[in-house]
């Protein structure tokens, strides 16, 4: 999660003023907060995050303490396809997380009946990865949601419209689990090639290979 710090400063020659920081990793803060102290020309700083909180510096390290253990960060892949001959649908999702500070990575795919389309099949998969978010407790953190379903992700993004009633149905429903869990999306079209772990889980789904795993992994 990226942060930024509100803080006054105090020079022995000037007036004390109030500054704010860039955006930054929440890995960096320890070191940068000792070395302002250090100067003895900083005081009141406020820690601000992505999600719009703010907490002193003494509320914010508590927080970091519980929440530790906690699933954050989440990046999502998603792919769906269709046959139209058998009219079943196989979705796949890749999601990568951080945990303290350990990674990662959950792959995971299905087969589907009830779909009618392979644009369909593209909201259930994302649909399936926020279900897969919930399931392991990711909640109130950005999280970034990557696909090559470009009408998917625009019209979450509030760029385009949708007009069928059916993917309208999907994206209430992809929104109101999004909200639910309280997370920040940001939504990113990727090309086919960069896309292809989560199409190749898609394909695989169709061909009755199913795969569930969840492992840690090393960066």
């Amino acid at each position: 999660m990226d942060i930024k710090l509100k803080f006054y400063y105090k020079g022995s020659k000037t007036k004390e003023i109030q500054l704010e920081s860039e955006w930054m990793d929440d890995k960096a803060i320890n070191p940068l907060v000792s070395d302002m102290l250090k100067t003895g020309r900083i005081k009141d700083i406020i820690v601000m995050d992505e999600m719009g909180r703010e907490w002193t510096l003494k509320e914010y390290k508590k927080l970091m303490e519980k929440i530790e253990e906690e699933p954050r960060n989440p990046i999502i892949y998603f792919d769906g396809g269709y046959d139209r001959e058998k009219k079943e649908s196989g979705i796949g999702i890749v999601i990568y997380y951080d945990k303290g500070e350990e990674k990662f990575r959950i792959r995971s795919n299905a087969k589907l009946h009830e779909l009618e389309s392979s644009n369909e099949a593209e909201y259930a998969a994302l649909y399936n990865a926020m279900e897969v978010l919930h399931q392991i407790g990711v909640q109130q953190t950005p999280c970034v949601v990557k696909g090559d379903a470009q009408g998917v992700l625009k019209q979450l993004a509030g760029e385009w419209p949708c007009y069928e009633e059916t993917l309208n149905l999907w994206l209430d429903r992809i929104e109101e689990k999004i909200e639910a869990m309280g997370l920040k999306p940001s939504f990113q079209t990727i090309s086919r090639n960069e896309n292809k772990a989560a199409h190749r889980l898609a394909s695989q789904a169709l061909q009755n290979n199913i795969i569930d795993s969840h492992l840690k992994i090393d960066v």
